[in-house]
């Protein structure tokens, strides 16, 4: 495939994101005119606003891996782990900061480093698999480590209070910042599993803000909910029975 194509496909999926957040900010804007209390839109807020173009990237980010041939989707990835770090920065989420700043944006790299290969060199198209049932194993012990490492830091070093104190919100928080890194890892090597740990990113996020009681970022993390259940069932009708790995003893094979 051309890179010119590549690219194309990159601007169309970020002109069919903006579209989408115009109608959903259509829609809190005449939410907000029925229910005035409702504070849905916080523009005195910076954090919030530089979130804004971060979700519009974020989204044509995925709407454009979902292709497992175009690599371009993570230039735009990039740039939305750079306006996610600075949103966090904002927040004084130090942890989320450092993540997208030195964690996420050189996955990010490494991912275009790998995915650019064949699209360059014109070789046969990639099929994406999943893991074998030891890596998918393994993995789930290190995303389980890191939710308990991320639950013990927010108890100790962020919010200094009791193990058993706020338990859902440091949880949710915990799977969120686990399943992005495994998510971000496994889409550098194209396994199917990164999809995943992005849709329990999407449930996580749902979780806690319905916890906090944040309408817009619940109507945020459903969209990405959606978003990222299509590229995953995209990614696996493009699976060959072959590379199921361990899912293949649950899908009739």
């Amino acid at each position: 495939m051309k890179n010119s194509t590549l690219w194309l496909a990159l601007c169309k999926n970020t002109l069919i994101s903006l579209a989408l957040f115009v109608c959903l900010f259509g829609l809190l804007w005449i939410a907000e005119l029925i229910f005035p209390d409702a504070n849905l839109l916080k523009w005195s807020d910076p954090a919030w606003c530089v979130g804004i173009p971060a979700s519009v990237i974020g989204v044509a980010y995925i709407l454009t891996i979902k292709d497992p041939q175009n690599y371009t989707g993570f230039y735009a990835g990039i740039i939305m782990s750079v306006l996610l770090g600075v949103q966090f920065l904002l927040q004084e989420q130090f942890d989320s900061t450092f993540l997208y700043f030195c964690v996420f944006i050189p996955f990010q790299v490494k991912s275009i480093i790998n995915w650019s290969k064949p699209a360059v060199d014109d070789a046969k198209p990639f099929s994406p698999e999943f893991l074998s049932t030891k890596t998918v194993v393994l993995t789930r012990l290190v995303y389980f480590i890191i939710i308990g490492f991320d639950y013990l830091l927010a108890t100790v070093v962020f919010q200094h209070n009791g193990l058993w104190d706020n338990v859902a919100i440091k949880l949710f928080n915990a799977v969120l910042i686990a399943s992005s890194i495994m998510a971000n890892f496994w889409l550098i090597y194209r396994k199917n599993d990164a999809w995943i740990y992005w849709i329990l990113y999407s449930v996580a996020g749902i979780g806690l803000f319905i916890i906090l009681g944040n309408i817009f970022s619940i109507v945020l993390f459903s969209f990405f909910l959606i978003i990222n259940a299509m590229a995953g069932i995209a990614w696996f009708r493009g699976t060959k029975p072959e590379d199921l790995g361990w899912i293949k003893r649950y899908v009739g094979y």
